[in-house]
């Protein structure tokens, strides 16, 4: 059943975007996470879900007693309501809300708004200055502008997947949907680039953002495209190994840990083989330069990690610190929190939340040294907010249990 009340006060939005308003329509990841990300700045988000079905997320792994815990990261900051959009009644309602927001965020199949009549020029007729992010797999025009998916497809059609793996083995998937982050990521700078531009000309007209995640991932990763433009060379996996710096792999310690480095310049590797004594690969004419150690990269990750294979982690650590090199063990959720920079910076908050009590997520990124920012509150329950919000648009009791009644919220 839809909560209609809040038990816990949320803290007003600060940040560099306190006052703009986000209405978010988007479901799962990749719009909720850009909307998410305007939230965590200060935006004042409101989500919308099915009433009774509510977001898809909600019934992915993991719940703690029913309770679905992605979810409440992903919709973090922001409230929450139910409302139908294909419905007459909740198209007027749509309406409304647009008119009191900067923003909405949607991430449909291309055209299954227009196909309810929610077009752009209905929206922007309500609102000149609506800005629109419509985050879809493949962009609004093409001929895969209509085809479904999801995060593995446009990883593997961005060429990352292929670039994931074991060397001469089968491509791998990584254990995360990476590229809906990510295309939250350039929907969430888009949005800021176009309210950048309004903010210099009060009559203008709100932009359409056409933020195709597959193209997202194809951009961040930088150098693929100009090598095969260039070099007509096609990257595939190599493993933990770099490719484009060597050494540069992840190696077994003594202690059964493991470490990930990279002598990614000249001075480090110098700097590198002096911890390690390895003084002697410095005079070798296979590892004279990068370029020579990636040509020779079997040889020298066989050195170093057989000098590697000797210490514990902790020796290694030492040494490596103590010559400046770069290094990293490989840490799980669980070193996270007991890491003592981190604990330091606070990159873990505490969070209070209704159905969980207190729970515990990573901070804001980026922080800002004259508008802090902060995670106010965890993902709202379904329909949280419905009460507040249809109440704030002059809505009596009576109306919203009838639009409730009718399934319209």
């Amino acid at each position: 059943m839809a909560a209609s009340s809040i038990a816990i006060p949320t803290p007003a939005p600060t940040g560099p975007l306190a006052g703009l308003r986000v209405l978010d329509i988007s479901t799962v990841v990749a719009g909720p996470f850009a909307s998410a990300l305007l939230g965590d700045l200060g935006a004042d988000v409101l989500k919308v879900e099915i009433p009774g079905v509510g977001d898809a997320l909600r019934r992915l792994a993991p719940h703690k007693d029913g309770v679905p815990l992605w979810w409440k990261v992903t919709n973090r900051n922001k409230k929450g309501i139910t409302l139908d959009l294909r419905k007459p009644d909740g198209k007027e309602l749509l309406g409304r809300l647009v008119a009191e927001h900067d923003v909405l965020v949607e991430n449909f199949r291309t055209g299954t708004l227009d196909e309810w009549s929610i077009t752009r020029d209905w929206l922007q007729a309500i609102n000149p200055r609506l800005t629109i992010l419509r985050v879809t797999g493949f962009g609004q025009t093409g001929p895969y502008r209509n085809t479904p998916g999801f995060a593995r497809v446009f990883e593997a059609m961005s060429g990352f997947t292929r670039m994931c793996g074991e060397e001469g083995g089968t491509p791998l998937h990584l254990g995360y949907p990476i590229s809906d982050a990510v295309g939250g990521l350039f929907g969430a700078i888009g949005v800021l680039a176009d309210l950048y531009r309004l903010k210099s000309d009060p009559s203008l007209r709100g932009q359409e953002i056409d933020c195709s995640v597959t193209e997202a991932m194809m951009r961040t990763l930088d150098f693929l495209a100009i090598e095969y433009d260039q070099l007509g060379t096609v990257r595939t996996q190599s493993g933990n190994r770099s490719q484009y710096a060597a050494p540069g792999n992840i190696y077994a310690t003594s202690d059964g840990k493991w470490a990930s480095i990279a002598a990614s310049t000249q001075s480090i590797f110098e700097r590198f083989c002096a911890a390690l004594d390895l003084r002697d690969l410095l005079g070798d004419p296979r590892f004279v330069d990068n370029p020579s150690r990636v040509k020779n990269w079997q040889a020298i990750d066989a050195i170093v990690r057989e000098a590697i294979s000797r210490l514990t982690l902790d020796d290694l650590r030492g040494r490596l610190h103590a010559h400046e090199v770069g290094f990293s063990p490989i840490y799980d959720a669980a070193d996270i929190f007991a890491d003592p920079h981190f604990i330091a910076r606070e990159a873990i908050v505490s969070v209070a939340d209704d159905e969980l009590g207190d729970v515990r997520m990573q901070c804001v990124v980026p922080r800002f040294s004259e508008t802090p920012v902060s995670v106010r509150c965890a993902g709202p329950a379904l329909g949280q907010h419905n009460d507040e919000t249809y109440g704030a648009l002059g809505l009596t009791a009576q109306e919203i249990g009838r639009l409730r009644a009718a399934g319209t919220i």
